[in-house]
């Protein structure tokens, strides 16, 4: 039986030298946690939030599924986002997409995966919408990209729609969503122009960057 020691072995190294760097962190972290952020992302093994943005353990609340999707039907991702609204009562929520996504890659090129087809079927929906404007596209490297940045959007724009949003919103709430892309290739991220604090807003912003060309040219802050 293999126990996977070395895993193990890294974790001890890694807790010592948090320790070391920061002696006590480990007590204030059990304490409590109290994150301004919510990350909803890709659960590509590429694409480690934390490391990301910078950001220590207890600072980045996190939810990760294939293709980073808001579905209204799964209780999963709208609990993470109910607890850490009301309960941690974070001030971001951030979904991120990536560039490379295997998931929007499988549904651009419809492959066929297995059972995991059916959750892409929201990506598959979304690349059959916005077909014309992505086979204006010159490549299909570029179609791939911008069915990643339009997926991301649309994502956004379901958490803002969700109940939990809405209602945090009406109760006067300080509560951003963004909608932001990383690039395997550079490490960057790219804000893609979505980034709203009512639901007015979040269907004008949805309106106004949706149509556009490709959104990827920077990085964030660009």
């Amino acid at each position: 039986m293999n126990r996977l020691p070395e895993l193990f072995a890294n974790n001890r190294s890694w807790a010592a030298g948090m320790e070391a760097r920061q002696p006590g962190f480990f007590g204030e972290l059990s304490a409590q946690q109290a994150p301004r952020y919510l990350w909803i992302g890709c659960s590509d093994s590429r694409v480690p939030a934390n490391e990301i943005v910078g950001l220590a353990p207890g600072e980045l609340f996190v939810h990760r599924n294939v293709a980073n999707l808001v579905m209204h039907n799964d209780f999963s991702c709208l609990s993470v986002l109910q607890y850490a609204i009301d309960v941690l009562g974070v001030e971001h929520v951030i979904v991120c997409g990536h560039y490379g996504c295997g998931g929007v890659q499988a549904a651009w090129d419809e492959r066929q995966l297995g059972l995991v087809d059916n959750w892409l079927q929201s990506v598959r929906d979304i690349a059959h919408l916005y077909r014309e404007q992505l086979l204006a596209l010159p490549t299909d490297a570029a179609r791939r990209d911008r069915l990643c940045e339009l997926n991301v959007m649309i994502q956004a724009r379901r958490v803002c729609r969700t109940t939990i949003v809405q209602q945090a919103w009406e109760h006067g709430r300080r509560l951003t969503v963004h909608a932001w892309v990383y690039s395997l290739n550079d490490g960057l991220l790219r804000d893609l122009g979505f980034c709203v604090s009512d639901l007015a807003s979040a269907e004008a912003g949805f309106s106004r960057v949706a149509g556009l060309g490709t959104l990827g040219g920077g990085p964030a802050g660009d």
